[in-house]
């Protein structure tokens, strides 16, 4: 299914209030962890969310920030920022320089736990690694975290130009083929909460025409997305499913049509994601049966 990328890049950050008796922060990120409707986030629970949003602000930088950059990107103020720096610097996990503020090497121990506990780029890289010998482009997995999908695991390809994407970027669901693959995997209910939950400033969506296109990549078993990342890059992705039936994840193929003869997808393009994908389906179908239990 081809499907022409609409989402405008970027989102606006959330309107907030503010509990009696805090100061107002400078502004609401999308970093920030609300707490449950009608329910008053306690201290402890507060301090938390601050400071993973000063996390991922650092993390999101090019470079080290100063308090000021730190307490935008986090949606805090400068007296409340500069606490948490101060915390997180004690414990290890930010630098300090003068007037910037950096991550320190400590902070991998956090996404390497969840890797170690996730059992699925193990499971996949094998499958991976063959489909990315065969086109010689990098193969990306990947699974839907809120609105966005998440980078799980990566293998390089051979070409000298090819797309870059890290292990731990997030785009958004919406807009990426591996995220219309997730998306399509959820059932009607779990689709209906997810739409309900974007983001202000995710853009004009039509509830009705995306079930449509959601429905075709369930029904054709993979999902092709035009101009992806850039002009001329296309994206094929196919779900990775587990015994019951789930999505679970998604397998990436990009391709540019500058590399593409003819600047045509093939089908043997779409057949080698989808095999791909059912590969790791496979995989995956093995370790449960070795282990039984849910998956994902």
């Amino acid at each position: 299914m081809t499907v022409p990328n609409t989402t405008p890049p970027g989102r606006p950050a959330p309107p907030t209030t503010t509990p009696p008796g805090r100061p107002a922060p400078a502004a609401r990120s999308r970093h920030d962890v609300p707490a449950p409707t009608g329910q008053p986030a306690s201290e402890g629970l507060q301090a938390l969310a601050r400071g993973l949003a000063v996390l991922r602000a650092l993390a999101g930088a090019p470079g080290p920030m100063t308090l000021a950059q730190v307490a935008q990107g986090a949606g805090l103020n400068r007296a409340v920022a500069r606490r948490v720096l101060l915390t997180l610097a004690e414990a290890g996990y930010v630098l300090g320089r003068g007037r910037d503020f950096s991550l320190r090497p400590r902070v991998l121990e956090l996404g390497e736990a969840y890797r170690s506990a996730l059992r699925l780029p193990d499971l996949a890289v094998g499958a991976m690694r063959r489909l990315s010998a065969e086109t010689g482009h990098s193969i990306s997995l990947a699974v839907l975290d809120g609105a966005d999908i998440v980078y799980v695991e990566r293998v390089p390809g051979s070409r000298i130009i090819d797309t870059v994407l890290p292990v731990g970027t997030r785009l958004p669901a919406l807009s990426t083929a591996m995220g219309r693959v997730l998306l399509a995997g959820l059932d009607p209910a779990e689709l209906d909460a997810h739409l309900g939950s974007l983001p202000p400033g995710t853009g004009p969506v039509d509830g009705r025409a995306l079930r449509a296109q959601l429905d075709e990549v369930r029904d054709v078993g993979h999902c092709r997305v035009d101009d992806e990342l850039e002009r001329g890059h296309i994206a094929l992705a196919a779900p990775v499913q587990v015994t019951d039936g789930r999505v679970v994840a998604a397998v990436n193929l990009p391709l540019t049509v500058a590399a593409l003869p003819g600047g045509h997808v093939r089908t043997r393009h779409a057949e080698a994601v989808t095999a791909c994908a059912r590969a790791v389906s496979a995989a995956v179908a093995r370790h449960q049966l070795r282990r039984p239990g849910p998956f994902g």
